[in-house]
């Protein structure tokens, strides 16, 4: 029998975090949780938006402001989780841009890396505190298929693309950098006495916002593919949910789409590419993470 929403146990009395919660996979995942009586966090850019999505949602829902393109929106919006809340049950990475236009963060990172990685990165260590204690408590880290396409592996030459900017190498280099940092959050974890578990997720090729800045060519070929290839976002997350929620599921898992290619289909466990599991990478990148970012953990 598949996994489905059905499966997600009750989440009553838990608090859940989930970052880009106004539309696509965040928005699903927010509304399962909230639907299974979690009071959700939604951890938005846009103020409007985060409105409109709890609306949306009902149940027990809490707005946060956060940018995760600035180091300051971070800190502040870790600041003000903590003012609220003495625990954190959940904390889902979600949010992310996928091939923009080259720009740079407000602290100067190229956008992918510093959304996508950087950010998550910090607000993770900012946040694990309310974490660690709570037992069942989890991080889950959203990934990509295109995890697999980074034909330069962790740039560390060019970590910024300042030389020559590829919008999809840097795109995959982000979302290596996403499964690079779960799997070195879980050895951490497993090492030490926190009850907090890290996981990671992928939810195939579902039809969300994140293809907005393709280049006008693609998003002619991606709108013929959305409807025979593509899977609604409330496919797509089943993937990040069963990692957030599944008894069953144990630190380092990393969920995707069972169907062919993982691009569409219902959750099962699944095996990330070689590089992701590279320790020496991992710990490199997890130090350039902390000087980056200025948050180093515990």
């Amino acid at each position: 029998m598949p996994w489905t929403s059905a499966d997600v146990p009750d989440q009553s009395g838990r608090v859940a975090l989930v970052t880009g919660a106004n539309s696509g996979l965040g928005l699903a995942t927010a509304t399962v949780l909230a639907q299974r009586g979690a009071t959700v966090v939604l951890a938005c850019r846009n103020p409007v938006r985060a409105r409109e999505a709890a609306d949306r949602i009902g149940g027990r829902t809490e707005l946060l402001e956060l940018d995760l393109a600035s180091l300051a929106s971070v800190r502040a919006a870790a600041e003000e989780l903590h003012r609220r809340h003495d625990r954190l049950d959940l904390l889902v990475n979600n949010a992310g841009v996928m091939v923009p236009p080259h720009r740079r963060t407000a602290d100067g990172f190229e956008l992918q890396l510093g959304t996508n990685h950087l950010g998550h990165f910090a607000l993770t260590g900012l946040l694990l505190d309310l974490l660690r204690d709570v037992p069942g408590s989890r991080v889950v880290v959203l990934s990509s298929l295109a995890h697999r396409i980074a034909r330069h592996g962790i740039n560390f030459a060019d970590l910024q693309y300042e030389r020559r900017y590829n919008r999809v190498e840097a795109y995959a280099q982000s979302k290596l950098a996403n499964l690079m940092f779960m799997y070195a959050l879980q050895r951490r974890l497993a090492g030490s006495d926190a009850r907090t578990i890290a996981l990671g997720a992928h939810p195939g090729y579902s039809a969300t916002e994140l293809t907005r800045y393709l280049p006008k060519p693609l998003q002619a070929a991606n709108r013929m593919m959305l409807g025979p290839v593509s899977q609604p976002p409330e496919r797509g997350a089943l993937c990040p949910l069963r990692a957030a929620t599944d008894p069953r599921a144990m630190g380092g898992h990393y969920y995707g789409p069972d169907g062919p290619f993982e691009i569409r289909g219902w959750p099962v466990l699944k095996a990330a590419a070689a590089a992701a599991h590279d320790e020496a990478v991992q710990e490199r990148l997890w130090t350039v993470s902390e000087q980056l970012t200025g948050v180093a953990y515990a």
